[in-house]
């Protein structure tokens, strides 16, 4: 609670803010109203919650029941169990596409540099068939649910391995774990522990799984379809038109609505088509990215890529972001090459576009087919191309764009400066009347020792500013950016169930029914999910920002936050630290009964709060 304030006052020493009148927390359920307000940068904030021993419980690995992992690369062997094939996918650039000079693709060629996995194809099993129960936010552009087909238009078996594990998260109770389960399936049957301490950021991965049906009814060629149909898609906006011919990328949108004649007009000529956002349509989609998020703590964001036989949309190039490439329908030959230069190692931007003459040897070349994945680290330089005979269709997912420790320190190093300067004398001290006599680059040979005494100088100084930097408070504001970022939460039936969205009030013979369910001092409560909200301080105030009410469409709506109260903040600290242990309203660090169920009401009310039993109707 005392970091929280000393961040808020840390807040006026930045630009200055515009104050609001509190807010009331009396009400019924469902009537505390949001403001939105632009994104300011925050401070400072450090937990100090009173009951800080409740705590969640550390993520268990889990590993994969009956998958087994074989290396065809060096070092993968020595931490895999022996013998399977899983396919690990190269990740398209943010907004981009890989191209791949014309050539066969007889057989996989990986130098030792590339990690390889393979799975054997597993028999189907049966398997609970409902999805995460999940409503979209009111006001948030959606597709209608369309039905889950395969690339020939049939409706999936309902025991396929995606229908499997979606109905496996439905019962797990603790979102992290959801998290954490569903990257182990993505990267299935590599285990996660080695693919973080081992590749991430480090290797392009290869897994290959031979089960064409891994992925049925994530995104299908018939979905794309039905949302050219049934949505405004706009050129440009939403769905990019391009084709690579004689080294020249070619981007062909025409202007306005993407009607389906267009589209497939421009398919038929050759070009690729990029969906951008598909979650903002695709509503499994949308589930997928929503729980990953999680165990990125970094945006998850995606684009679909489908291109038609004999043809490419893209000339080399690499991204500014990890990417994931689940081939959904037909086949494509992928190549990656490393960072050409130190420099282009984990890139801060996207590049432009490459020649075949500027690239040096794949460090990966393959086909991927339907239910490989494919893995790349930023920087790392790809180009794909359809062959003859079939089309291609691929889900790339991304994460991490501008999530470094250089991106932090940017944040950090300003603040710890301005702070330092106002808190100690010694970097209010006048420089040397004469430095300019023997420092700058005309002096850099210099052997004077005055231009010693000097870089000794900045050294220490510099050395000096780990003591001022805010450093709590700059992670508070990457989180509060996180959330702003992020996916609105998928919902379990449990959490559906046990939340406002699943109090049974309706509109029935002429008037509401089953109203007036209400929180007690016994009500056992904890939050709706981990990472939903964070409570952050700012010009000295603080807020509750949260993730329930954030649109499909990214950055659609301005950030969503409730004001607390001081007295509050330690019983909304214990709340966000305690998932998913339950607590009861009466144990709430608040100053009376009152200000419990005030609090415990409003975020209730909001949807970030479940009960541990359904609230009774009175």
């Amino acid at each position: 609670m005392e970091g929280l304030r000393a961040g808020a006052g840390l807040a006026r020493r930045g630009r200055s803010r515009r104050r609001r009148p509190s807010q009331s927390h009396s009400g019924s359920v469902l009537g505390l109203p949001l403001r939105p307000r632009k994104i300011r940068r925050q401070l400072r904030r450090s937990a100090a919650s009173r009951m800080a021993a409740l705590r969640a419980q550390a993520l268990p690995s889990e590993d994969s029941e009956d998958s087994r992992v074989d290396s065809a690369a060096g070092d993968l062997g020595d931490s895999l169990p022996s013998g399977a094939a899983t396919a690990a996918t190269l990740p398209d650039a943010a907004r981009r596409e890989p191209y791949g000079r014309r050539g066969p693709a007889e057989r996989l060629e990986a130098s030792p540099a590339a990690r390889l996995v393979e799975a054997p194809a597993a028999a189907p099993r049966a398997g609970n068939s409902h999805y995460l129960a999940a409503t979209a936010p009111p006001g948030t552009p959606t597709a209608q649910a369309a039905p889950l087909v395969d690339d020939t238009g049939r409706d999936p078996p309902w025991d396929s391995p995606l229908q499997r594990i979606l109905a496996e998260l439905n019962r797990i109770p603790n979102s992290r774990r959801r998290a954490a389960r569903l990257f182990e399936w993505l990267i299935a049957p590599m285990p996660p522990d080695h693919f973080y301490r081992r590749l991430w950021e480090r290797e392009a991965v290869l897994v290959r799984r031979q089960d064409h049906s891994y992925y049925q009814g994530l995104f299908s060629t018939v979905d794309l379809d039905s949302i050219l149909h049934k949505e405004e898609v706009q050129f440009g906006q939403h769905l990019d038109a391009a084709r690579y011919v004689n080294g020249r990328r070619e981007t062909l949108n025409p202007p306005g609505r993407a009607l389906p004649a267009a589209a497939w007009s421009l398919y038929q000529a050759g070009c690729s088509l990029r969906l951008l956002c598909p979650q903002a349509f695709s509503t499994t989609v949308w589930q997928f990215l929503a729980v990953l998020q999680e165990q990125f703590g970094s945006m998850a964001g995606s684009n679909a890529y489908l291109t038609p036989p004999k043809s490419q949309g893209f000339a080399p190039h690499y991204d500014d972001i990890e990417a994931f490439v689940l081939q959904l329908e037909g086949r494509k030959l992928w190549r990656v090459y490393r960072p050409r230069i130190p420099g282009e190692e984990l890139a801060l931007t996207s590049s432009p576009n490459f020649s075949q003459e500027e690239l040096g040897e794949p460090v990966l070349q393959t086909v991927l087919e339907p239910g490989d994945l494919l893995y790349f680290p930023r920087g790392f330089v790809h180009q794909a191309e359809c062959q003859d005979g079939v089309h291609s269709l691929h889900l790339t997912l991304s994460t991490f764009q501008r999530n470094t420790w250089g991106d932090f320190l940017e944040a950090v190093l300003p603040l710890a400066i301005q702070a330092a300067m106002e808190e100690n004398v010694e970097f209010r001290r006048g420089l040397p009347r004469d430095f300019m006599d023997y420092m700058g680059a005309q002096h850099s040979d210099s052997s004077d020792p005055r231009r010693t005494a000097f870089m000794e100088k900045v050294r220490v100084l510099v050395a000096r500013l780990g003591h001022f930097a805010p450093v709590d408070a700059v992670a508070d504001q990457r989180a509060k950016d996180f959330i702003h970022d992020s996916l609105p939460p998928v919902l379990t039936d449990r959490e559906r169930a046990l939340s406002v969205h699943g109090l049974p009030i309706r509109w029935e013979a002429g008037q509401p029914v089953n109203v007036g369910a209400q929180l007690t001092t016994d009500t056992e409560i904890h939050m709706l999910q981990d990472g939903i909200a964070r409570l952050v301080g700012e010009g000295g105030q603080l807020f509750l920002y949260y993730t329930v009410e954030n649109s499909r469409v990214y950055h659609l709506e301005e950030p969503k936050f409730l004001e607390i109260y001081p007295q509050q903040a330690d019983a909304v600290e214990l709340l966000l630290r305690s998932y998913p242990e339950f607590v009861r309203v009466g144990d709430l660090p608040c100053d009376s009964p009152g200000e419990q169920l005030s609090l415990a009401t409003m975020l209730y009310d909001k949807g970030l709060l479940l009960t541990k039993v359904p609230l009774a109707q009175s």
